[in-house]
């Protein structure tokens, strides 16, 4: 059996998943992720916690065929994760980028460059699995929602604050209101806040489904209606439960799913060895 070693380097989280070479990358059962793992990002920042990812990492899984990996952290991230597994220096390492090619997609980004690479690994993972008109949302740090057409052209996207840039940005830039704490509110779909805390809470909810659902609506003005929607990322789970809680809501296309960047690299992986 031969594997591949995948890492999506976020600002947040590190993951990571290996996965069997032989494999078909179309598939979504959760079995075929061989090993997978998640850890801070700023762990990278210590040389004693890479060590043990490292020998964690390399005790639990046979020598990999090849390394792939994006990332959106930094410089000096990158530098740390290819600072792993010296005894593995025979292996070839793939960084995914925005401008990477992947056959059967484009990107009408003015400079694919500069599209964040993760986003661009997800839209191939989206691609993978189905050739439909998909909206992918990740909701995590930041909130990205892309278009990708079902002929494979990914027609760009949007970037806004996560839910708790939203909330911390309230409580860092106003003189009067607290950083908002969900534990302390208690219902099953967006309402209108009766307390600081719930209109904080509720408002950030309301602004995240309401950029999807401009999205899902500018998408059918532009010929390209969507049939998925696909959430990925930390916050998934919140945005799809105040989705599915909404009568006016449940209609739409929409599913949790996880994992598309790493799929996205896996796909860009075989393709590109």
């Amino acid at each position: 059996m031969s594997f591949y070693l995948l890492f999506d380097i976020g600002n947040t989280r590190l993951k990571w998943a290996a996965v069997d070479s032989t494999q078909n990358v179309a598939d979504r059962q959760k079995k075929l992720w061989a090993y997978s793992g998640s850890i801070n990002t700023s762990s990278l920042e210590s040389h004693e916690l890479r060590a043990e990812l490292s020998d964690y990492i390399s005790k639990t899984i046979p020598k990999p065929d090849a390394i792939g990996f994006c990332c959106v952290a930094g410089d000096n991230a990158i530098k740390n994760i290819q600072s792993l597994f010296s005894q593995w220096q025979d292996v070839t390492w793939k960084q995914l980028k925005g401008d990477s090619p992947y056959e059967g997609m484009r990107s009408l980004y003015a400079d694919p460059a500069k599209l964040g690479p993760d986003r661009w690994a997800a839209l191939i993972g989206a691609r993978a699995l189905s050739k439909t008109n998909t909206l992918l949302i990740n909701a995590g740090t930041a909130t990205t929602i892309d278009l990708l057409g079902a002929n494979g052209v990914h027609y760009g996207g949007w970037i806004l604050p996560g839910l708790g840039l939203m909330q911390e940005s309230l409580q860092n830039k106003t003189a009067g209101l607290p950083l908002a704490d969900r534990s302390n509110i208690d219902r099953a779909q967006i309402q209108f806040g009766m307390s600081t805390n719930d209109a904080i809470i509720s408002g950030c909810d309301a602004a995240q489904i309401g950029a999807i659902l401009y999205a899902y609506q500018l998408a059918k003005e532009m010929n390209h209606p969507v049939q998925r929607i696909w959430l990925d990322g930390g916050n998934a789970k919140i945005l799809i439960n105040e989705i599915k809680n909404n009568s006016g809501l449940i209609t739409l296309p929409i599913e949790p799913i996880e994992g598309l960047v790493l799929r996205g690299l896996w796909a860009w992986l075989t393709q590109n060895l």
